[in-house]
């Protein structure tokens, strides 16, 4: 199935917002945009993808997604360059990884195709919504959830495929301080931590929370069985600099979601002829490496924040300050990120889909 042949009926909303919206004070996910994208699977097949005004759904109270928590997602933006056009950026890797997610969790994945199209046309129809301020971006929100209706567990027969749009700033203003998580766990080998399903999220606010109540921003995770191995930071993949190098914990582990933003700079790194290691990763590694001051960089890259410093973790009771962010190599590697996105810098690897 090529993109060529796919084609959406779309109806335009009679009632736009955008007229009421602060542009230039935009919360992260807070408003939405007019218009939206539904597909429904029922009898081993996807029917007919439509784009529709953006308003609530019916929902079934037994729908199988809410008892049972078939639910998965992806993020990722769009974005306006200066001279007025709009990007999407890398939504070949987003679509492979739906469909991933869609596999661990026996769902039906969306063809590859359909997945892409629906985006750039969604994103066409609500093109006015792409911010043009510097640093902001239109976050693109699909999602698949079971729609069977009864209490059975089982796979659901019935899905439904949707797609929203949210124009947004800046996730993280400044950089953060985390804490090293002892006890709680993000996945467990074997789980559904590689998979971007909606219960990973909801199983990690609680210790996110309580690490808040401390004062941190968010939790750098550990493996399940020992709490030895650096696994992620909050919602990002998690990279640091040793020694020159820029190492991360391997994706070969079926706990850890593969990062399309990760990945992205990984590649912007290796131009630059940096060494990269992506391998297990253990908590004293990275306490000897800040304490004999070779631990040079930290940082979460993921496609809500994309880049965000880590000015400093706490592990067993004590801070560990790194080195002052205006000597940080994330700090160029997100510029030089931002750059390609918002086409300020040539594109020489091909990652932006223009609408």
């Amino acid at each position: 199935m090529s993109v060529s042949t796919i084609s959406f009926s779309v109806e335009k909303t009679k009632n736009s917002t955008i007229s009421q919206v602060d542009f230039d004070n935009l919360a992260f996910g807070k408003i939405l945009s007019d218009h939206m994208f539904i597909m429904e699977y029922e009898n081993g097949e996807w029917g007919e993808g439509k784009i529709v005004p953006f308003a609530p759904i019916p929902m079934h109270p037994a729908l199988s997604a809410l008892h049972y928590g078939q639910s998965i997602f992806e993020g990722l933006k769009a974005y306006r360059t200066e001279s007025n056009e709009i990007n999407i950026f890398r939504p070949q890797m987003n679509a492979k990884r739906f469909a991933e997610s869609a596999e661990r969790m026996c769902m039906p994945p969306v063809p590859e195709a359909i997945f892409l199209e629906a985006i750039r046309k969604l994103v066409e129809v609500d093109q006015d919504w792409v911010p043009s301020n510097e640093g902001y971006s239109l976050y693109i929100r699909p999602f698949l959830f079971a729609t069977d209706e009864g209490v059975c567990i089982k796979p659901s027969d019935t899905y439904k495929f949707m797609i929203i749009t949210a124009p947004v700033g800046v996730y993280y203003s400044e950089p953060v301080r985390v804490k090293i998580e002892e006890y709680y766990t993000r996945a467990a080998v074997g789980g559904v931590g590689r998979a971007k399903a909606a219960g990973n999220y909801g199983a990690s606010l609680y210790p996110a929370k309580q690490c808040q109540l401390q004062g941190f921003h968010q939790l750098i995770w550990t493996d399940a069985a020992e709490h030895k191995y650096i696994e992620e930071s909050g919602t990002m993949n998690i990279v640091f600099q040793i020694g020159g190098k820029l190492i991360s914990p391997s994706e070969d582990a079926d706990t850890i979601l593969r990062g399309v933003t990760k990945k992205t700079v990984f590649d912007i790194a290796r131009s630059w002829g940096v060494e990269i290691e992506e391998r297990k990763i253990t908590v004293e590694e990275i306490i000897t490496a800040a304490r004999n001051g070779t631990l040079e960089d930290a940082f979460g890259a993921g496609t809500a924040a994309v880049v965000t410093i880590i000015k400093g973790f706490s592990y067993q009771d004590v801070y560990y300050e790194l080195p002052p962010v205006e000597h940080s190599f994330a700090m160029d590697l997100k510029n030089k990120l931002t750059a390609i996105q918002h086409k300020l810098a040539e594109d020489t690897f091909g990652w932006t889909l223009k609408v």
